[in-house]
């Protein structure tokens, strides 16, 4: 695993100048307490710092980046609405600062791509962290609310259904496991 918070903090002592990201995709898994798969680019919307920059300083070191000032415009389905109040500090010094998106905020970035790796993200960081579903459909509402109509957020409708139902699954599996394991 690609030791993100210390490689921003060599990109901000090199450049001199103070980073503030909030991590995404694949580089963001432990932090939700799943396990990291294997994977070598760095996902991150630049808060504060020179984009250009960082792109190149990553680069430079040999790291695939996908950077934007704004995450939520990556997808026609926007992010709930307040998703950088709600990012999780990980790290934090003088001059770097690194967040993560809260749980829920990070399923709904996956699920509007919707790949099989995003799915299988998606459930493991639900489970890993007890997230509510009637939270998760609240966020799932919200971001439909905040984004423009498009026919994307019919597919973004059936991505989200699959993964809800496949929730449910593993849940009541997990339960019904509990109920025989306390009954025995």
């Amino acid at each position: 695993m690609i030791n993100v918070i210390e490689i921003f903090k060599e990109i901000a002592k090199s450049t001199g100048k103070s980073i503030e990201i909030i991590l995404v995709g694949a580089q963001a898994l432990p932090y939700y307490g799943v396990e990291a798969r294997a994977t070598m680019d760095i996902d991150a919307e630049i808060v504060r710092g020179d984009l250009e920059e960082v792109y190149f300083e990553l680069k430079k070191r040999g790291f695939e980046s996908d950077l934007s000032e704004n995450i939520s415009g990556w997808s026609v389905i926007s992010l709930p609405k307040g998703y950088r109040d709600r990012a999780i500090t990980i790290y934090q010094d003088d001059q770097l600062k690194v967040s993560v998106l809260s749980p829920y905020d990070f399923i709904i970035m996956k699920l509007r791509r919707g790949t099989e790796q995003d799915l299988e993200d998606c459930l493991n960081v639900a489970l890993a962290n007890h997230l509510s579903v009637e939270e998760l459909d609240k966020h799932f509402e919200d971001a439909i609310r905040n984004s423009i109509k498009d026919t994307a957020i019919l597919n973004f409708r059936l991505i989200y259904n699959h993964f809800r139902q496949a929730l449910m699954e593993l849940l009541s599996q997990k339960s019904e496991r509990t109920s025989d394991s306390t009954q025995g």
